[in-house]
């Protein structure tokens, strides 16, 4: 198990090689000056080519990349242009924002998508079974944004319950906190928790199915008991799959939920670095996030091994 462990390390360093790349060559393609961006468009020629200059930017686009790949080796992403500071600093400031957001919706999309995959399933084709999954069906095909606008609608222009923008402090009270998270983070969680029921619902009518699950009920054994410790528990890896990547898709999501909710966080730091031209922030915000993508296969990859010791990554067949 180390050694397929080690291996998949090892698969990280052209990844990200690659990703670094291509992160690089799409920044150059956005349409604008930097230099102009932050001084303005009165600002004269040569107060631009003298930022330009100070900021590297009239270095050709072979000498900029050299120089970007060898600060990235070093563990070096650069300063910001927009606010000054390295942009790792930055990038530790709004992280720990965009994490809380992404953990939270990760946890209501769990506990309200699972249990309702497997209901689903030992329920199949009952009223529960067709409501919940036209339901699974319509959050799945809900764009982020616009649900977002309408939760802020409903419950912060309408009823007035929840502030719509902004996080909230412990230090104004742990209602404060609370309420300025509910939105955004069920917002977020939409999405994941529609397609966690659909999974489990489908994998758990195939394991239900199963002879063993039949013999077990045919031994008098708790339907309770063979549903959620026997068959969960082979129903598990298309489902810890679906987690893995809706984990890695929380985050591209909450750049649209961060905007639309204004939560300083890293997304929100994405889309003002993309306004602003602010190539250094955009290569180390993207590439965190690149990183954090890639570590959570590994990490579900990792999950495979002890779910099910019989898979085998190297393409050699798994043990019988």
């Amino acid at each position: 198990m180390l050694k397929t462990i080690f291996k998949r390390l090892l698969q990280l360093i052209p990844i990200l090689f690659l990703v670094s790349t291509i992160i690089f060559v799409i920044t150059r393609m956005i349409p604008g000056d930097p230099a102009a961006t932050m001084l303005g468009p009165q600002a004269p020629v040569d107060a631009v080519e003298q930022l330009r200059e100070e900021l590297g930017l009239n270095k050709s686009i072979g000498e900029q990349y050299l120089i970007y790949l060898k600060d990235i080796i070093k563990g070096d992403f650069g300063r910001s242009y927009q606010y000054g500071q390295s942009v790792t600093s930055l990038l530790f400031e709004r992280f720990p924002n965009t994490l809380l957001l992404s953990i939270v919706s990760l946890f209501l999309a769990l506990i309200i998508g699972i249990p309702i995959g497997i209901i689903s399933a030992t329920k199949h084709y009952s009223i529960f079974d067709y409501v919940s999954m036209i339901i699974a069906l319509i959050g799945v095909s809900m764009p982020i944004f616009w649900l977002g606008l309408m939760l802020v609608l409903i419950f912060s222009v309408n009823l007035q319950w929840l502030p719509s923008i902004g996080m909230g402090s412990l230090q104004n009270g742990l209602w404060d906190f609370i309420s300025h998270l509910i939105l955004p983070s069920v917002a977020l969680a939409t999405i994941p928790a529609a397609t966690f029921a659909r999974v489990t619902r489908s994998s758990m009518l195939d394991v239900v199915k199963e002879d063993y699950i039949k013999s077990l009920r045919s031994k008098g054994i708790k339907e309770k008991s063979v549903i959620w410790k026997h068959a969960l528990k082979n129903a598990l890896p298309p489902i810890v799959t679906v987690i893995g990547l809706q984990t890695s898709s929380l985050l591209s999501g909450a750049i649209l939920t961060e905007t639309i909710f204004s939560w300083p966080g890293l997304g929100r730091l994405i889309v003002d670095a993309i306004q602003n031209r602010d190539y250094m922030l955009i290569q180390g915000a993207v590439l965190l996030i690149a990183f954090i993508f890639v570590f959570i296969n590994l990490i579900v990859d990792i999950t495979y091994l002890y779910i099910n010791p019989k898979i085998n990554y190297d393409g050699k067949g798994g043990d019988k």
